[in-house]
């Protein structure tokens, strides 16, 4: 993602943080808390108990200062010192308690979270996946839901707890001495004004350290998979300085976020503490007039400094919040995207279609692309016939990629329709057209994974041996059996650890194993040689003479696989015929044939 594009959208994600409900949002988060929502209340209820019984300390000093210590009882000092020592034991059991409960119930509403996410990504359309950075998706999958775990581990209940205290706490200390009281209430409302400008302000620098952590996530991810083209030109310098130069952006930004959130921390660490200050005084002049006494001011000072963490927390707490809730915003803004299936049009088959692959009047134009743009398919009509090969030419630029990429349904068309067989493909599940469709595409993607597991993806589960070694042999991928560990050899991260012409023959051996009713290949033969061309040709016809079949083609040698050729000149199919006529025929598929035409494909 650019730079330029990153502080856009920090723009506006600005824009609708400040009209925003932390509480709204956080609320979104309960149909992952609702299975533990039981251990969850134990928790916060045993937290409250053990807050609580730090309170009761206060009123046993109360008992000794006026009590044994005044009447010089050594027995009853003792008996109020284990009293000290129970309660200080029980409140240290009951938080202990506390944390058992909460560990394991949230990790697996974290992995649960991460879990649904992964699996809504499979289900999201290209299209998506064309908008949104990597490094933006793997930091929800990661950071954000670790904040989200410790919110619910952490704040979540100590807001509770300590709101809790300090209510309980506030009436302890009424009751001990109600002027007393009402001094220390003296600065709860600038701590409150200051929490809600606190909270609006840093929930929208909180919002773009995470965008930005995004942001920088992509630069490594890109600077590792990219690794062979920063070293090969040189460029780990720019490299180096384009990350440096999003570290120091992010830097900033945490900085200013602790700037807000030591500014709140001193309102609300100063004025407590001068009020308490105020009752000092203001209590030991009570005690020396005789109206008060002195067990009664010990017990209200030290229900004030128990209350001094629940109240300091509370900037510390809010702060978790506020990033606790933009790490549910950015989740569910992934998880708010409409999956592929959910868009099936209920069209039913006629019956009277034509059987194989048929294109009917199909335009298609990209859905980032302007409204008043040219579509970069316009009209397309094709028949392919059951058990015909047909071969995709055109310049650069010309649609044949997107053309391709609309049968398996990784792009929708934007008008007109494509049916398989005479069923219009938008009737059909995602899981039902693609195992219909195999595609090869002419960059090929391999997964961390072995050479079988790889191959195999594009068979059904009950696919084995046989099935692997006919499609290898298809491909000319025989090389497999000499890796180390045979087909069990893992290839590593983007099967980088073996060279083009290998990944493009076990794309294609992916293609060809569960034996497709429909076959779409965008230049699969482009990175080999003339002699392991020519093999895997001679082993692909028997293929496409089971199968009906697109394939995207530049180079004569596989333009003659096909048994028809479709030339596609500025979006629209403008010749249909064999390889021979449209020599012929036809001056500029004469032209691309010659060598002298662009070779590479469009977007």
């Amino acid at each position: 993602m650019s730079t330029t594009r990153a502080t856009a959208e920090e723009a506006g994600k600005a824009g609708e943080i400040k009209d925003r409900s932390a509480v709204r949002t956080l609320l979104r988060l309960w149909p992952y808390v609702r299975p533990v929502r039981a251990r969850l209340s134990t928790a916060a209820f045993v937290a409250v108990l053990a807050s609580c019984t730090g309170l009761v300390i206060p009123l046993v000093l109360k008992w000794m200062v006026d009590g044994p210590v005044a009447d010089r009882d050594p027995a009853g000092v003792w008996l109020g010192a284990l009293y000290l020592l129970l309660l200080g034991l029980a409140e240290a059991l009951l938080f202990g308690l506390r944390r058992w409960l909460v560990a394991r119930p949230l990790s697996s509403v974290e992995a649960g979270m991460r879990a649904d996410l992964y699996s809504h990504l499979q289900r999201l359309p290209v299209a998506f996946h064309d908008r949104w950075s990597s490094g933006q998706l793997l930091s929800r999958g990661t950071t954000d839901l670790m904040l989200l775990r410790m919110f619910l581990a952490f704040p979540l209940t100590f807001l509770l707890v300590n709101g809790v205290t300090i209510l309980v706490g506030v009436v302890i200390m009424l009751l001990q001495d109600w002027t007393l009281g009402l001094v220390i209430l003296g600065p709860a409302i600038p701590v409150v004004v200051t929490c809600v400008i606190f909270e609006k302000r840093y929930a929208t620098v909180a919002r773009r350290a995470q965008d930005q952590v995004g942001d920088l996530t992509t630069v490594v991810e890109e600077s590792v998979l990219g690794i062979r083209i920063i070293k090969g030109f040189g460029r780990h310098r720019s490299q180096a300085r384009a990350f440096r130069e999003l570290s120091r952006t992010l830097r900033g930004t945490e900085l200013h976020k602790a700037r807000l959130l030591a500014t709140i921390w001193g309102v609300i660490v100063t004025l407590p503490e001068v009020a308490i200050g105020a009752a000092l005084v203001l209590g030991t002049v009570q005690v020396a007039d005789g109206d008060l006494s002195a067990g009664t001011l010990v017990a209200f000072l030290s229900t004030a400094l128990a209350l001094r963490w629940p109240v300091d927390s509370i900037g510390f707490l809010l702060a978790m919040s506020q990033e606790a809730a933009t790490a549910t915003e950015r989740y569910f803004e992934v998880m708010d995207e409409e999956p592929e299936d959910r868009s099936i049009v209920e069209t039913a088959s006629t019956g009277s279609e034509e059987t194989g692959l048929r294109f009917r009047d199909v335009r298609f134009r990209y859905p980032d692309a302007p409204a008043d743009s040219a579509p970069v398919l316009d009209r397309i009509d094709l028949h392919i016939r059951p058990g015909e090969s047909m071969a995709l030419v055109g310049a650069t630029g010309s649609g044949k990629t997107t053309l391709t990429a609309l049968v398996p349904r990784l792009h929708e068309v934007t008008d007109g329709r494509i049916t398989l067989d005479g069923e219009d493909i938008t009737a059909m599940s995602r899981e039902e057209l693609r195992s219909k469709v195999a595609v090869a595409f002419e960059e090929p993607t391999l997964f961390s994974a072995s050479v079988g597991g790889n191959v195999l993806m594009g068979a059904d589960d009950s696919a084995g041996a046989a099935e692997l070694n006919r499609a290898l042999a298809v491909a000319q991928a025989d090389f497999a059996h000499a890796l180390p560990q045979g087909t069990d050899t893992q290839v590593g991260e983007q099967g980088l650890s073996l060279s083009g012409g290998q990944r493009q023959r076990l794309a294609l051996a992916r293609a060809v194993v569960g034996r497709p009713r429909f076959l779409v290949l965008d230049d699969p033969l482009s990175a080999l040689d003339v002699h392991t061309e020519a093999a895997v040709e001679a082993a692909l016809r028997d293929v496409l003479a089971e199968t009906t079949a697109l394939i995207v083609a530049h180079r004569p040698s596989t333009v003659l696989l096909a048994d028809r050729v479709a030339l596609l000149s500025g979006g629209r199919i403008t010749a249909v015929g064999t390889h021979q006529e449209l020599l012929r025929t036809n001056a500029e598929y004469a032209h691309l044939m010659s060598g002298t035409g662009e070779a590479e494909d469009d977007r």
